[in-house]
């Protein structure tokens, strides 16, 4: 099936390097790009539905018009791009998108320490991590170009990993990627035996292709040891599940995303 990626664009000063990135990326597996705006559309209470329809409609003209002006200027002439502009909610018309007869890769935009602060508290990113079940990449403001090369993966010890959904990411990574970290961030005192078990499993199912590694992380330097490991901006990408602690957790919240992903500017890739 032919591979897609759908980008969510809100032509802030951000949305250059994310179609940059989702561009380097799409070149290197041959990859379309899809790009979406959900346009807003604000009449007076009072407007008919007939107004409020032309409106919408000079609205969407207008940011599908701003859609293509960005793929001239960013974008090579030989990637195939298409469009999808609509006022309605993401969450009516992505579904519809997904349904197309594509492999999908949703891309989001993080936008820095602002965004953060509310990604796991409503955001439009958490949003759309939640309502879609499909691989989301969301990438922070200054990285413009996809060469990885290692996988951090955090694994939940409650929440069975889904190693069907991992697998489905690695065909979408491409060829770069060389080295595979599994990792558990414990609690002070946890019984680590059993995840340990899991670890160690899912790096001897992986060993075949990648040098595949796990590590637990525990103790008061759990997250200053992760932090040495999780700091390049275009070499490394973060592995998360949804639903797991590291996307729940308020304490995880505040050390691995923001002091990872932002900070140090590590993409952030959510399986479902």
């Amino acid at each position: 099936m032919k591979k897609r990626f759908i980008v969510l664009v809100d032509f802030s000063a951000y949305s250059e390097n994310l179609l940059k990135y989702a561009c380097d990326w799409s070149q290197r597996i041959g990859a379309e790009l899809l790009l979406v705006h959900q346009t807003v559309v604000l009449t007076p209470a009072f407007t008919d539905r007939e107004s409020r329809a032309g409106i919408a409609r000079q609205i969407n003209a207008e940011a599908l018009e701003r859609l293509r002006e960005l793929r001239e200027t960013l974008l090579p002439p030989e990637i195939t791009v298409s469009y999808s502009v609509s006022e309605n909610p993401l969450h009516s018309f992505l579904p519809v998108l997904l349904s197309n007869p594509f492999d999908n890769l949703i891309f989001v935009g993080l936008k820095g320490a602002g965004l953060l602060k509310k990604f796991f508290i409503g955001s439009f990113a958490v949003q759309v991590i939640e309502m879609a079940d499909n691989i989301v990449a969301a990438i922070p403001k200054g990285v413009s170009t996809f060469s990885p090369e290692k996988l951090f993966v955090a694994i939940s010890k409650k929440q069975a990993f889904n190693i069907p959904a991992f697998g489905h990411f690695l065909g979408f990574a491409g060829e770069g990627i060389k080295n595979i970290t599994f990792f558990h961030l414990a609690i002070p005192g946890e019984d680590c035996s059993g995840v340990e078990k899991h670890l160690g499993e899912l790096a001897t199912r992986f060993s075949e292709n990648f040098n595949a590694v796990y590590a637990i992380y525990e103790g008061n330097n759990a997250f200053e040891d992760i932090k040495q490991l999780i700091n390049d901006k275009t070499e490394e990408m973060l592995v998360v599940q949804k639903g797991s602690r590291l996307l729940a957790d308020q304490l995880f919240r505040k050390f691995l995303i923001n002091e990872l992903v932002y900070e140090g500017q590590t993409p952030l890739v959510v399986l479902p």
